[in-house]
């Protein structure tokens, strides 16, 4: 769960972004039990699932790069090559690629380390890949491979750089909204972190 204590809140009204910084409004949800099955089709042939097991830092910010850099996904390019090799270690995080033909299409991951609960921290696609119903397949697994575990809570969170029909699609999926946060960040486009010409749809101010 996103921590609370020391999190200001914010009053009504407007708020200055510091130059060269991206804000985001952040909601989390949050499903208590398994939900009614929804219906979704086998993934095609040819498309496949596939577990990463112990990835390098750099062949997994690869994937995270192809799926994530539509939508400005930049943290876990940001972390430390030693902080992100202690979590793709850890066997409580699993972590998926969607390949057709040794294309990335998508990525899953999952964080079983906090006892009793799952992180849905990454579901994914390629833009290509959205709208064709893998999405709806690829989170039907998700939900199955977390409550597969004795959790009592699946939860994770969605910001308005994403799909904008992600926090609907969450919602149809079984979710609940629970929290709602601001973050501040700065944007990943100005330092190199991504290259200048992705998420055009997100003004680059500089």
């Amino acid at each position: 769960m996103l921590p609370d204590t020391g999190i200001p809140t914010l009053a009504p009204g407007y708020a200055t972004v510091p130059p060269g910084h991206l804000a985001t409004i952040v909601t989390s949800l949050e499903m208590l039990r398994p939900p009614p099955p929804r219906p979704g089709r086998p993934f095609p042939l040819g498309l496949r699932l596939e577990p990463l097991g112990r990835p390098e830092p750099e062949t997994y910010r690869t994937l995270f790069r192809e799926v994530g850099a539509d939508w400005l996904w930049f943290s876990r390019l940001a972390l430390a090559d030693g902080a992100l090799a202690a979590i793709l270690a850890d066997r409580d995080v699993e972590i998926f690629a969607l390949r057709q033909d040794g294309r990335n299409l998508g990525m899953l991951e999952l964080d079983f380390r906090q006892p009793g609960a799952c992180e849905l921290v990454f579901l994914g696609l390629i833009g290509s890949a959205v709208g064709t119903g893998i999405g709806r397949t690829l989170m039907n697994t998700a939900i199955s491979r977390a409550w597969a575990r004795p959790i009592t809570r699946f939860w994770v969170h969605t910001c308005t750089l994403d799909h904008p029909g992600a926090l609907a699609f969450y919602r149809r999926s079984g979710f609940d909204p629970f929290a709602v946060h601001v973050e501040i960040a700065p944007d990943p486009r100005r330092d190199g972190t991504l290259p200048r010409d992705c998420a055009p749809h997100v003004p680059l101010l500089d």
